[in-house]
């Protein structure tokens, strides 16, 4: 084989590696399989047929297309599938992949295939597996880090002997190439074989570097998901820690209103107590991120009957405008709770003769639009602006920080204060109903960094 040829099938390879590894990696499926810790026997045999099938058709073109020699990479293929899979399945899928080479007059591939699957599979065992994805497609400098490693501190490099163990079977393979007469119109085994030894090198060489150029590229993308993985446990360790803040706010509040009337009105101190039992029972039990709004309002009517009954029928008068067809949109849990608090705490109950609250709910073009309204006593004097940012105290911070974790600019969250005559605060989000199909942490048009 002449030594330009020679030169163009290494580069192409490199291309065809590079591609077929892209073109898998777009696949979640493919994702999912090859970055699963665990894999099923089924699933194992699913991540294989990923490999096996465009990669054995690439044996065929290679036995079909005169000096199409490129399209096969089967030697770096058992490589990639020992590695990844272990020696049983790299055996399995190196004989599969000899079966285009065999119909060809290549006798030896099969058995060949088999053994290098077996030697990389043990080495895939054998060595971490981070050091693995980590294999470099650059030599230089993994024999740089390896004696500069070693001069510090000698040990055993895996990668480095990964490396060895690459090279040394693919002179193997161009030595049996070599050695064994080939049949008359086909030969034994498939090799490149230059006729200059500086090109030989070369060719030996090029198996490394397809090999890691494979790995760069899944690696790449495992890095990514990594971080897209380790955002959303923030978000949800931050959206966690806004939704505690609520529980003992509200425990606060609500004991000390029981406190003030243990002595002097001993069974409305019990009837509270119930009610709070009540509502801590829903609010220790396992909830989802999201809830129906006809679970949010129930559990929104147990803390108003505390409230009710503190203040009194007279005094506290709550009004609810719902539409019916807002019931079944799912809402982030404990929404209107601390919107319903700073309403009485700020708003009425400076007032002598209390006030009213108002909960409306309605649709409009696939929003949710909720409004909690009072007529107190307003915020002060506070410019819209900065009533927006701040609200009046932890509960209005905690609704707008979770309303901006889970949706985003999607959300939008208004305050209207007149001192004198009361404050309005309207929540609009979008509106996916309880009938639609959740995933592990919301509704199904969530950013994608909130869902799992």
């Amino acid at each position: 084989m002449s030594n330009t040829l020679v030169i163009i099938t290494v580069l192409i390879k490199f291309g065809v590696a590079a591609a077929v590894a892209s073109a898998l990696a777009r696949s979640r499926t493919f994702q999912r399989l090859l970055f699963a810790e665990r894999r099923r026997i089924r699933e194992t045999v699913g991540l294989l047929a990923f490999f096996l099938v465009p990669l054995t058709l690439g044996v065929w073109v290679r036995t079909r297309v005169t000096n199409f020699l490129a399209a096969d990479i089967s030697f770096e293929t058992v490589i990639l599938l020992g590695l990844l899979l272990g020696p049983g399945w790299a055996m399995l899928g190196g004989l599969v992949l000899s079966i285009p080479a065999a119909l060809h007059g290549e006798f030896l591939a099969p058995p060949f295939n088999m053994v290098l699957g077996f030697a990389a599979g043990m080495m895939g065992s054998f060595v971490d597996r981070e050091d693995v994805w980590s294999f470099t497609p650059f030599i230089d400098l993994s024999l740089y880090r390896w004696i500069r490693r070693n001069l510090r501190k000698p040990g055993i490099d895996r990668q480095i002997m990964m490396l060895f163990l690459i090279v040394a079977m693919e002179i193997c393979r161009e030595w049996i190439s070599r050695t064994y007469p080939p049949p008359p119109r086909s030969r034994w085994l498939f090799a490149l074989n230059a006729s200059q030894w500086g090109w030989q090198v070369l060719v030996w060489l090029s198996a490394p570097i397809t090999v890691g150029i494979a790995l760069k590229v899944w690696n790449a993308l495992r890095i990514e998901l990594k971080l897209e993985e380790q955002k959303r446990l923030l978000l949800e360790a931050r959206l966690d820690a806004l939704q505690r803040q609520i529980n003992p706010h509200f425990l606060f509040n609500t004991l000390n209103s029981i406190a003030s009337a243990v002595r002097s009105q001993p069974e409305l101190a019990r009837e509270m107590t119930v009610k709070l039992a009540n509502i801590l029972r829903a609010l220790l039990k396992d909830h989802d991120t999201f809830v129906p709004f006809s679970e949010e309002l129930k559990f929104t009517d147990d803390y108003l009957d505390i409230e009710v009954v503190r203040f009194g029928a007279e005094k506290l008068h709550v009004e609810k405008e719902i539409d019916p067809h807002t019931l079944d949109v799912l809402v982030p849990s404990i929404l209107l709770q601390p919107l319903i608090e700073n309403s009485i705490k700020h708003g009425l109950e400076p007032r002598l003769h209390g006030g009213t609250v108002t909960v409306r709910s309605r649709l409009n073009e696939g929003r949710l639009l909720i409004e909690v309204a009072d007529d107190g006593v307003g915020m002060g004097g506070r410019p819209v602006s900065m009533l927006r940012r701040t609200g009046s105290g932890i509960g209005m911070r905690n609704v707008q920080e979770r309303l901006e974790v889970l949706y985003g600019d999607r959300a939008r969250f208004d305050v209207v204060s007149n001192p004198g005559r009361g404050t309005l605060v309207s929540i609009e989000i979008p509106a996916v109903t309880s009938g639609f199909h959740e995933s592990v942490n919301g509704p199904p048009n969530l950013p994608p960094a909130v869902r799992a």
